[in-house]
């Protein structure tokens, strides 16, 4: 305990397959971080300068667009940087602030997910109370309590692991998250292991929350044909959404603290990769090609834009 320090320098783990082809994979996520920022900067535009979407909806899609490219930038360019100068190391602040901002992105995305299920429950179940219930005021009201609720959270889990003493330098994972950064400390993790798993219950029963709110959405849909056309159209990307995000959240949870070293190192990349990787380019994409109100404008938008980049390309 007395000859425990803060490290300056982390190590994070070195994938072996890509010493032979980093410049592929470094060319692979660049191009991957790329789509990502489009894709959700355009739809968020698209969101923003067309009144026809200042609805409820779209605004929480702005909001699930928005934290998308917050996560993403938590993640892709010290990724990015490791992978072209083979570097794999991190100081241990730059680590703290990796995994605070990969981590409060994933739980915003949850409360975010959370107030489109109750959009679209007020939408379909009391459509006469949506536009009184879900003014302009209220859905931002909604948003920036989102965030003021997960990243309060966030801080207290930071503070928690931060403040630990450290004995270890290694993380064996390829970015820094909260229970990794625990693992290196020599003293007793009681106090983050309670915090961590209410931390798990409160942000599970949202997941519960937005699950019983849609077998309501299912049975009101019965009755009217109306119903359950607005209830495929709008609600089926939040769901493929939620299922996605769901099993790549608690692949993570359970590999972060139950890993095994005997699983295959692709397998445990795979599993780490995919909570950085799926969602900001699923969630726009989904709703984007799934939405009529929303496709009828980017799509439009985009050859807009490539017209333009070519007509200079010629010039």
């Amino acid at each position: 305990m007395d000859n425990a320090s803060y490290p300056v320098i982390l190590t994070l783990m070195v994938p072996k397959e890509t010493k032979s082809y980093k410049h592929i994979y470094f060319i692979c996520f660049l191009a991957l971080y790329l789509l990502i920022l489009s894709i959700n900067i355009r739809l968020v535009m698209v969101i923003i300068m067309e009144k026809t979407l200042h609805e409820p909806m779209y605004m929480f899609l702005c909001h699930v667009c928005i934290n998308g490219v917050y996560g993403a930038s938590g993640f892709y360019p010290k990724f990015l940087s490791d992978l072209i100068f083979d570097s794999y190391v991190i100081s241990f602040h730059m680590c703290a602030l990796q995994a605070y901002v990969i981590y409060s992105s994933l739980l915003s995305e949850i409360t975010i997910l959370t107030l489109m299920s109750y959009d679209r429950y007020v939408a379909i179940c009391k459509p006469l109370e949506y536009h009184s219930k879900l003014t302009k005021i209220t859905c931002l009201k909604l948003i920036l309590f989102s965030w003021i609720f997960t990243n309060g959270f966030c801080v207290t889990a930071a503070l928690l692991t931060t403040l630990r003493p450290i004995c270890k330098y290694h993380i064996d994972k390829l970015y820094c998250d909260n229970w990794s950064i625990v693992k290196l400390s020599c003293v007793s993790s009681f106090v983050n292991n309670v915090f961590g798993y209410a931390m798990t219950v409160i942000f599970s029963s949202f997941i519960i929350l937005i699950i019983v709110s849609y077998f309501k959405l299912i049975s009101a849909c019965k009755a009217s044909l109306e119903s359950r056309r607005k209830f495929w159209q709008t609600c089926l990307p939040h769901i493929l959404s939620l299922i996605n995000f769901t099993s790549a959240y608690f692949f993570d949870i359970i590999y972060s603290r139950y890993g095994s070293n005997d699983i295959p190192e692709s397998l445990r990349n795979f599993l780490a990769l995919e909570l950085v990787i799926v969602p900001p380019v699923f969630n726009p994409l989904i709703y984007g090609l799934n939405i009529r109100a929303v496709r009828k404008r980017v799509i439009p938008s985009c050859v807009a834009s490539s017209e333009n980049v070519l007509k200079r390309v010629k010039i």
